[in-house]
Order: C-alpha cells, then structure tokens, then sequence
C-alpha cells in the first residue's frame, strides 16, 4: 500500500481519537466504527487490510484500558480467562474464514453486524440472573467461543457482545463485566491481529497513529465521563443512530459493488 499523506495521518488521529473517547464515555460500541473510519476516511483501500488494523488497535486499546480496572478490583480473572481461552480458538478460526471471503462481501456483512450493535445498544440491558455454580465455567467456554469467532471473522473487539455473554455465563455485574470484558477483547483482538499480520495485513503506522488518537482522546472522554454520567443513555443512542447509519452508508456503498 502507498504511504499516507500527511492529512491522512492527521485523519487518522482525529478518527482514532473519536473512538477512544466514545469507548471512555459510554464504555463501548466505538470501535465497530474503526473499520469503516479507516476505510472510508483514512484512505485504506482494501478491507482486509483495514480489519486486521483495526484488530490490532482494538487490542491495544482493551489492554490499556484494563490496567485502571485490574487496579480497582473490577477484573474476575479466572472468569476472564477461560472465556479469553475459549475465544482464542473461535477468533483463530474465524479469522481464517474473514481472510478466505470477498472483501466487498466482508463488508456487507460487518453493516449488517453494526445495524445489530445499533439495536442491542438502543436498547437498555436486562438484569442477568447468575447461573448455577456448576454451569457457570461450560456456559463461559461456549460464550467465549462464539464471541471469539464473530471478533476474529470481523476484526472487533466484540464488546458489546463480551460484557452480556460474561454477565449471562458467570452472573457478574455490570462493573465487573466490563473489566473482566476487556481482557477477553485484548486476547481476541491480538489473535486476529497476529492472524492478518503473518498474511501482511496490517498498517502498521496507520496503527500506530490511529493507537495514539485513540489514547488521547480515551483521556479526554474520561475526563468528561463523570459530567455525562446522567446522560449516558442519551449518548449510548446517539451512537447507536451514528452506527445504524454508518452501516447503512456501507451497505449502500459496498452492495452495488458485488
């Protein structure tokens, strides 16, 4: 791929840094936008190569922003791990599947993907009974597995689907979700990343500048966290609306192409 011009490196760390702050501010759902931000606005031109760079990103991303979870006691990390461990095998694989398909097909159904996020996040989450005790590591394995398979074919970090598995599979509470969730997102991501690397399908600059966006702007969406804390429902819709409509510009875009 030819060098990015200076505006483009600028572009990207302007979208890195609108992923890291809607990830600071209501805790997930941006970095489904990676993918079509890097694409559309960065300027990468082939799909692949715009996933496996996404994955990387997304990884690093997670594993940042676990150390002030871990520190605060948030993270249940046998829980973690064997969700993560059962979610390296899904990722592999389907990341292996997301490299062997069309990139303009791969497109069309990661917008159908972002109009489901759009939906799940419209909608306020449901209180989860924890499983019993005996079920609760088989119900992770098998969560992790499926959540690791759908990151890995898509290049995300499968938050949105991580946090509800884990509640669901262990009975964790939403605090403890979303730390013990990103250790799990980290190992996905790397996996896919490592996947599309070994086949040279990562940017690594475009990585590395969407990476430093994303942390100052990570910052910078903490920082206002605790002022939009009331109105967290209200930005979790509006993302929703950003997606559902990202997604359906994708599929606009990338169906009259097959």
């Amino acid at each position: 791929m030819p060098a990015l011009d200076a505006t483009h490196q600028l572009l990207a760390l302007f979208c890195g840094s609108l992923v890291g702050a809607s990830l600071a501010l209501i805790g997930g759902g941006g970095s489904i936008l990676a993918v079509p931000l890097l694409l559309y606005v960065v300027g990468l031109r082939d799909a692949h190569l715009a996933i496996g760079t996404s994955a990387l990103v997304v990884s690093l991303n997670a594993f940042a922003n676990l150390v002030p979870h871990a520190r605060a006691g948030h993270v249940r990390w046998r829980e973690s791990a064997v969700f993560a461990m059962a979610g390296v095998l899904g990722a592999l694989a389907g990341s292996s599947l997301g490299k062997w398909l069309d990139g303009q097909r791969l497109l069309v159904l990661f917008a159908a993907l972002m109009l489901v996020v759009a939906a799940l996040m419209w909608r306020p989450r449901p209180a989860v009974a924890p499983p019993p005790p005996v079920h609760r590591f088989p119900r992770l394995g098998g969560a992790g597995l499926l959540t690791g398979g759908l990151a890995g074919f898509f290049g995300i970090g499968g938050g949105f689907l991580v946090v509800p598995g884990m509640m669901f599979a262990a009975g964790l509470d939403i605090v403890e979700a979303i730390g013990s969730a990103l250790f799990a997102v980290g190992v996905f991501g790397a996996t896919t990343a490592v996947s599309y690397a070994a086949s040279g399908l990562v940017d690594w600059r475009v990585a590395a500048e969407f990476l430093a966006g994303g942390l100052a702007g990570g910052w910078l969406g903490a920082l206002g966290a605790h002022r939009l804390a009331q109105r967290r429902g209200v930005l979790n819709r509006l993302l929703a609306m950003v997606i559902a409509a990202v997604a359906l510009l994708m599929l606009w875009r990338e169906a009259g192409r097959l």
